[in-house]
């Protein structure tokens, strides 16, 4: 079922978008019309560049949808969370003598799951869930419903390039554990008390090829029966807490 825009919470015309975002709005991503061009609208995208907002072109029937006001060829959705720096969030923990745990996010599109792997997330003491700026569920109302209001609590980073994020992670001394059924090793033989990042993939294909060469390790969770996998806001709880039991939290 796709997921219902929350209309209360998005913003239209191109001043309007660029002055939210300017006065520190969390914008969750743009709808702009297609070949729409102005001086104006080049100062949003130069922007939204900086800011690394996504943001999709699209037919002005798709915008007069979503509202029929002078949205000027531009519509912001407002993002339910503010989203933290991934650089503090690292800082903070050696600084406090904690060892990371990071919880990544490849693709997870489903709003639910989302919601979810948030809530199991911050009952399980993660220190941030790290998500890409494109192709990921939608922060909204339905999301912070499902999370139980848990995404008030646990700090989410959005990062434009998670390849890039995790070579940052390991220069930071981060180990990356991919959770995946490509590998014969057990997600419970693996050591979860040094500093970790936890990478999971989406509901469709799992992790991406080009960020699971660049883990250290890898993990598959033991099925008995005759279902291939599990969803993935289970598999996220069964690891989390996993971590938890060894660094007897």
């Amino acid at each position: 079922m796709r997921e219902k825009k929350d209309r209360s919470h998005f913003i239209f015309g191109t001043r309007a978008v660029i002055e939210s975002i300017r006065a520190g709005q969390e914008v969750e991503k743009l709808l702009i019309q297609k070949n729409l061009s102005n001086d104006l609208l080049k100062e949003l995208l130069d922007l939204i560049r900086e800011r690394h907002i996504p943001y999709s072109r699209v037919p002005l029937e798709k915008l007069n949808k979503i509202s029929r006001k002078n949205h000027q060829g531009v519509i912001g959705f407002l993002s339910a969370i503010h989203f933290a720096s991934l650089d503090h969030i690292i800082t903070e923990c050696y600084e406090s003598g904690r060892n990371p745990l990071l919880l990544m996010l490849d693709r997870v599109t489903d709003v639910r799951n989302f919601g979810a792997i948030a809530r199991t997330a911050e009952c399980a003491g993660v220190d941030a869930i790290i998500i890409p700026s494109r192709g990921s569920a939608a922060i909204g109302s339905d999301a912070m419903k499902t999370s139980a209001g848990a995404l008030n609590f646990v700090p989410i980073c959005r990062e434009p390039n998670l390849g890039r994020t995790l070579n940052y992670l390991q220069q930071n001394g981060i180990r990356l554990v991919a959770c995946t059924e490509k590998t014969e090793r057990s997600i419970f033989e693996i050591d979860f008390n040094t500093p970790t990042a936890i990478l999971m993939g989406s509901e469709e294909d799992g992790i991406s090829d080009s960020l699971m060469r660049r883990v250290d390790e890898k993990g598959k969770i033991p099925l008995m029966g005759k279902i291939t996998s599990l969803n993935v806001s289970v598999s996220a709880a069964v690891v989390l807490y996993e971590a938890v039991k060894q660094r007897g939290l």
